[in-house]
């Protein structure tokens, strides 16, 4: 048997206490996802993407985005019908934007907030009808977006949010 020396034995140790410190804090290297209001920080918001699409008779597609650009907090909604599939923008039946307050946009990211984003995956499953769920940020580089709600009681509260808005939309 071949003994291991001290100073290999102390290096192998801190690598496996580095990786236990990883996985503890999330995962947030090991494994691509990041919690909301921990790992990504309001200021550094910048889109988020709900979009729910039925392959259904009659198709319905409907997203609401969010967005932070120039200073100002943006809400916009698309709602698309049809009678045939794909919908396209052609079938836009109702849109509309809102600029948000900040006691809005507060009200947004609390909603997100202890939900998660890792990277993205293609869905396999053939007319999954979503939400489909997006969150960009300041330095997301582009991989790590996919976003689900801490809770579906979250979830809910986000749709009734978002449905509010949509009423304030002129």
């Amino acid at each position: 048997m071949r003994k291991i020396s001290a100073k290999r034995c102390f290096l192998l140790s801190a690598a496996v206490l580095l990786t236990a410190a990883l996985v503890i804090a999330g995962g947030i290297m090991l494994f691509g996802k990041k919690t909301v209001g921990k790992a990504v920080k309001k200021e550094k918001v910048c889109d988020f993407y709900y979009t729910v699409s039925t392959s259904t008779f009659p198709p319905h597609f409907q997203r609401y985005r969010f967005t932070a650009e120039g200073g100002k907090y943006l809400f916009r909604h698309e709602t698309r019908e049809g009678d045939h599939i794909p919908l396209t923008e052609a079938d836009t039946t109702v849109s509309g934007t809102l600029e948000l307050t900040e006691e809005q946009w507060n009200r947004f990211f609390e909603l997100l907030e202890g939900g998660t984003v890792r990277n993205r995956t293609e869905s396999l499953d053939s007319g999954y009808k979503g939400p489909f769920l997006y969150l960009y940020w300041t330095g997301d580089r582009g991989k790590c977006q996919q976003f689900e709600f801490e809770s579906y009681g979250k979830q809910k509260e986000f749709e009734e949010f978002c449905l509010e808005l949509k009423e304030l939309t002129p």
